[in-house]
């Protein structure tokens, strides 16, 4: 099944767990080191795009309207320069986990995606940003670690249900067919059909027990390498895919 029970316990738990990893990964490194999942992008570039998101992020989540704020994320906040990044992204971080503990997830909140528009969506979103740009960071620097299996899935499921859905594709187009990822590692397994430009995720308890849903092409993996492949981090390759790859590269979110 796709659904995973996420929570605020659950998404603060894996937003302190990747801080402290993202912290400890730059903390003592060096902000010219280039980050090669980020073509472009230095360490002391990713922890200053990471640091404004936090800062939007807080500006808005907790104003119990469901309107849109003013602003986007505001690229003209000045971040300083290295070493000093560093921790101006992590008072960042602390700002923002500070206001997500005291935050009640029910609460009217606006976001961008076809979903409920409360404080939630934010919980997931701020665990997910920090959980790839941790491993971007280690990647920068080190060996990076597998994403949690839960988290990673959770992932899976929000590029599906959130990402695609609100029309952001890296690479949109007529695309046809039904797509099954399988987490290896953990018991989820996602069903999503691709029609034109549009994308339905699957309840496996209900349609393709009725109907007939043969899948187009297919990706296997561990729910980290699955989440990693759909974000750009490691190629699809490393899956073992049947099928039109294809589709399965459209499935990447932009």
């Amino acid at each position: 099944m796709h659904r995973i029970i996420g929570g605020k316990d659950f998404w603060l738990a894996a937003l302190r767990h990747d801080g402290a990893a993202l912290r400890f990964a730059t903390e003592s490194a060096d902000g010219a080191a280039p980050v090669p999942s980020c073509p472009g992008w230095t360490l002391e570039t990713l922890v200053g795009h990471v640091g404004r998101v936090y800062s939007w992020m807080r500006s808005h989540v907790d104003r119990g309207v469901t309107e849109p704020p003013e602003r986007l994320v505001d690229h003209r906040v000045e971040v300083p320069p290295w070493p000093a990044a560093a921790q101006w992204w992590a008072e960042r971080y602390e700002l923002l986990l500070a206001t997500l503990e005291h935050l009640d997830p029910a609460l009217p909140a606006w976001n961008w995606a076809p979903q409920s528009k409360t404080a939630g969506f934010w919980f997931r979103r701020a665990a997910q940003e920090t959980a790839i740009h941790r491993w971007d960071a280690e990647a920068a620097t080190g060996t990076p670690v597998p994403t949690e299996a839960k988290l990673a899935a959770d992932g899976v499921t929000e590029v599906l249900d959130t990402w695609l859905p609100a029309g952001r594709w890296l690479a949109p187009g007529p695309h046809e067919g039904v797509v099954r990822l399988t987490a290896t590692d953990i018991a989820s397994e996602w069903y999503v059909r691709l029609r034109g430009g549009g994308i339905a995720l699957l309840d496996t308890d209900t349609l393709l027990d009725s109907e007939e849903h043969p899948t187009t092409a297919t990706a296997a993996g561990t729910a980290s390498d699955l989440h990693l492949a759909l974000w750009g981090r490691i190629p699809m390759g490393t899956l073992a895919t049947t099928g039109d790859t294809a589709l399965l590269t459209a499935l990447r979110p932009g």
